[in-house]
């Protein structure tokens, strides 16, 4: 299978980091799915995505992660999160975030707003998934 995107051994850091941070506590899915909306936003071409062709201009972002800078997202990273962050670049997909551009974590017990920055595609454990609508044209 050949990869998704373009990227470098310093990306795949990044995206296992980023993951990492974000949903180690939901498991390997878990992470897997986030590791899918970053994938899926270098991929977009649309809304506020259009200006982000790699891993690193979509992990910094303005306000794009709320893992960034944080312990966990500061940390090395093991082979288990490469490989994991290799297999979204891969081409790994799963739903509820096979074209989710956007999640949410609104804690537990807390049902997904329907609309967020796009429509609840579904939930996974505490994170909620948003695609965007069809009038986006983004080309996942």
């Amino acid at each position: 299978m050949s990869p998704r995107i373009q990227y470098s051994n310093n990306d795949v850091d990044l995206l296992a980091k980023i993951m990492k941070a974000e949903a180690l506590g939901e498991g390997e899915e878990g992470m897997l799915l986030v590791g899918n909306v970053v994938v899926n936003r270098v991929v977009a071409n649309c809304d506020v995505f259009k200006n982000t062709r790699n891993i690193s201009e979509v992990v910094y972002q303005k306000n794009a992660f709320s893992g960034v800078g944080q312990p966990l997202f500061n940390a090395p990273v093991n082979a288990k999160e490469r490989e994991l962050a290799l297999k979204n670049i891969n081409g790994y997909r799963n739903s509820p975030a096979t074209n989710a551009l956007w999640f949410k974590n609104p804690g537990r017990n807390v049902s997904c707003p329907q609309k967020f920055y796009g429509s609840l595609s579904g939930r996974y454990k505490n994170h909620c998934f948003y695609s965007p609508g069809s009038n986006l044209k983004c080309d996942l």
